[in-house]
């Protein structure tokens, strides 16, 4: 197969032509990514064992199981990424088709079913020693329950993050939502070898209008508020200021996230640490997957970014929700969709990190198509 860049009567395939130019400089905090990360899991494993019972208020403050302190840290970071989005812009979204069917096929043909395989060979066979018995199936369960189902709220930032195409971001986001509505229990029935599945409607529906319906609603209204008053050039402004307040509510996500936990990380320190192997394995491969299959077929950088990162994520929040109803709080179901939780920030930085620097690599591997 020709490789290379367009040249003489060669061009790059249409939706890949979106990602020439040189890649965008990496800012001072993708540069320490690795800094940022440690630092907020130590303060905020820290600050959960000198402040436990601040850490339990904000723990407690949750509708349906969604935490609303991290609701409103998630919508600090995805409304100045969802201003960007035009809306006259989303109905060219379909020459992205490439990137959108091997997301969803990553996302519902592969992860749910190497997450299985992972927690099967790990759990019961090579960590069982190390593991209390009689939590070993439920610690599958959670595993399985995990990677069902793709993340909605923070693949936002994960996109923004890579210079991702956000109308790309957002139209999979939504085709996801919906094949979840349908899928997600079939799936976790079959997964699970239950006959039914209690799904937990009120989080699904809860997080999809909370990171979902009413952010995309703000952020248009104020984008076209903002247009109407100063243009563009007023708009890039106020994207220009909040891009601190976006970069420092993830930070602080991350600090809550493992200060909600840090009782549990520090007493059961092991078993947290097992169980973030298959996970960790699972986001790097099935993120793998995903961009090198949108290469093989041509797609854009700024697709296959996005892309890559929402076939790795997980919907956390719906996993833990489910867990619980499925097997109870204490459970070991409910620790390892815990423990994902932990995993999924730090993990995805670093994936983020790496999609960043290979968009050399990655753009040389583009293919070429006979020009007329």
């Amino acid at each position: 197969m020709p490789r290379g860049g367009a040249s003489g009567g060669r061009d790059m395939r249409d939706d890949a032509a979106v990602a020439a130019g040189p890649a965008p400089a990496m800012g001072m905090f993708e540069r320490f990514l690795t800094l940022w990360v440690a630092l907020c899991i130590v303060v905020g494993v820290a600050l959960g064992q000198a402040a436990p019972s601040v850490f339990h208020a904000l723990g407690a403050a949750t509708v349906a199981q969604v935490n609303l302190p991290v609701a409103v840290l998630v919508w600090l970071m995805i409304v100045p990424m969802l201003l960007k989005i035009d809306p006259g812009a989303l109905g060219a979204v379909g020459r992205h088709w490439r990137g959108i069917a091997a997301t969803v096929g990553i996302n519902w043909l592969v992860k749910p079913f190497s997450m299985a395989l992972l927690g099967w060979v790990f759990i019961p066979h090579l960590f069982r020693a190390y593991l209390p018995a009689g939590q070993v199936d439920g610690y599958v369960a959670g595993l399985i329950l995990l990677a069902a189902a793709p993340c909605t709220a923070m693949v936002f930032v994960w996109s923004n993050l890579v210079d991702g195409e956000p109308h790309f971001t957002l139209s999979q986001v939504a085709l996801n939502d919906t094949i979840m509505v349908l899928a997600f229990a079939p799936l976790v029935a079959l997964l699970l070898g239950l006959s039914s599945i209690r799904v937990p409607w009120d989080t699904l529906i809860l997080s999809v209008v909370l990171y979902i319906v009413v952010p995309v609603m703000v952020a248009q209204l104020w984008r076209l508020a903002l247009l109407r008053r100063g243009g563009q050039g007023a708009l890039g402004r106020v994207l220009g200021r909040l891009a601190p307040v976006s970069l420092s509510a993830l930070l602080l996500t991350l600090v809550l996230l493992f200060g909600l936990q840090g009782e549990q990380i520090m007493r059961q320190p092991v078993v947290i640490a097992l169980l973030a192997v298959p996970i960790v394995i699972q986001v790097y491969f099935n993120a793998g997957l995903a961009y090198w299959l949108n290469r093989r077929l041509g797609v854009a950088w700024c697709v296959a970014g996005p892309s890559a990162l929402i076939g790795a994520s997980n919907f956390f929040e719906l996993a833990v929700a489910t867990a619980i109803a499925l097997f109870g709080f204490q459970s070991g179901a409910a620790l390892a969709t815990v423990v994902g939780v932990l995993v999924e920030v730090p993990v995805m930085l670093s994936v983020v990190r790496i999609v960043r620097r290979s968009r050399g690599w990655y753009e040389r591997g583009l293919p070429v198509a006979a020009g007329g």
